[in-house]
């Protein structure tokens, strides 16, 4: 583990930890204290992991390791209870993250009006991996008074590659990478400060925030893993989001730990698709396609495509029905999401009664179809609008 007495403890998993407390001198079990002491019980310093005996406290600090949680420089709270927060991280760069106390509607956090039946089924699952596990247990008290539908949707990248053009993010273009620790420190931080903690509380989470998730896979895929292993947010309740990057679909339907995925879509045909995004000219629609087929899916499971409407543009009948063909023998639903505007944008959002004709199209070719609920949209935090806005606090009524 080479320097790792220089990175944070935030992002480091038990076989890192076991070498870290090895290298130290110290037994195996002290990893577990410091798993604990990080990702649930959530403390500020090394000093407060009071299991750890005061010798082995200073010598990590000495070392100059730290707990490593982002700093919330800012939090901007929309109408409807969504709160958007901007966190700095060490090197001062920042993304923003979103907690949705109702959620979405989502399909246990995706976004879809599908939520409530996997919800039930999700929290009867929960209710039964809960009791197995307080079983001669000692149980924490619960901290927070979350009802199951509470959603923290976090970001991968400082800003994004994919330079989709109806989206915020892509205007910052990419900065860099997340570790592994600061996309788990996104989480973290929110939990502590709703003072909420899975899985006594039951959160969903989607990796649908600043960047593409697929395009920063090994720091994402640990990130799930902590996220799961660690933290106790329940996998099942994960979805990811991509914007299409094939290769990684293949590779992420070999993985041990897997939220569910969602495949960015947003157009009918391939030339729409390439001057919506880029990337289409890379990995086009029938090679997406081919992805998604051949995608492995679990019991109640479906690949989720989600399709952006822009005014005049994907929104016609035409490209409705052109997307029921394309989606033809996918088990999968589709969400429809119309536009969140933001400035510099130069697209316009769709009336309700064309979303919905374009639903009811979908619907009739036999494909599950839900319209997304935009949760703080005023303050940008919807979909699409996080670009660390701070300049303007309060969206403009669409």
């Amino acid at each position: 583990m080479e320097n790792v007495l220089q990175n944070t403890l935030l992002g480091l998993d038990r076989p890192e930890l076991v070498l870290l407390m090895d290298s130290l001198g110290e037994p195996a079990y002290r990893a577990s204290q410091i798993l604990d002491a990080v990702y649930r019980q959530r403390v500020d310093s090394i000093e407060q992991i009071s299991t750890l005996p005061q010798p082995v406290r200073q010598r990590l600090a000495e070392n100059a390791a730290s707990i490593g949680f982002p700093k919330i420089e800012r939090q901007f709270v929309s109408q409807d209870g969504t709160v958007r927060y901007l966190m700095q991280f060490a090197d001062g760069q920042s993304v923003e993250t979103v907690w949705m106390p109702e959620g979405d509607g989502g399909e246990a956090g995706d976004g879809s009006e599908a939520g409530d039946l996997a919800e039930r089924f999700a929290e009867a699952q929960e209710r039964q991996d809960h009791k197995k596990e307080v079983q001669g247990q000692n149980r924490r008290p619960r901290q927070g008074q979350n009802q199951g539908r509470s959603t923290i949707c976090i970001s991968s990248q400082v800003g994004c590659a994919v330079d989709c053009q109806f989206c915020l993010t892509a205007l910052l273009g990419v900065k860099r990478n997340l570790t592994a620790g600061e996309i788990v420190g996104q989480v973290c931080a929110v939990l502590k400060d709703q003072n909420v903690s899975p899985p006594e509380d039951r959160i969903n989470l989607v990796f649908m925030g600043m960047g593409e998730p697929f395009l920063n896979y090994e720091n994402f895929v640990k990130a799930a893993r902590l996220l799961v292993e660690e933290v106790g947010i329940a996998e099942r309740r994960m979805t990811v989001s991509t914007a299409g990057i094939v290769p990684r679909i293949y590779d992420f339907a070999a993985e041990k730990v897997r939220p569910k995925l969602a495949i960015s879509l947003n157009a009918s045909n391939d030339a729409l698709r390439t001057q919506l995004m880029p990337l289409n000219k890379k990995w086009n629609l029938e090679m997406l396609l081919a992805a998604a087929k051949a995608y492995p899916l679990r019991a109640r499971e479906w690949v989720t495509f989600e399709y952006v409407l822009l005014g005049g543009v994907n929104d016609a009948p035409e490209n409705a029905r052109q997307v029921a063909e394309l989606l033809r023998g996918v088990r999968c639903k589709v969400n429809l999401i119309a536009l969140n505007p933001g400035p510099g944008i130069d697209f316009t959002t769709p009336g309700a009664e064309g979303v919905g004709a374009f639903q009811a199209i979908l619907r009739q070719a036999g494909i599950p179809a839900f319209i997304r609920r935009p949760r703080g949209r005023d303050i940008y935090a919807a979909c699409g609008q996080l670009k660390r806005t701070v300049e303007i606090a309060t969206a403009p009524a669409p």
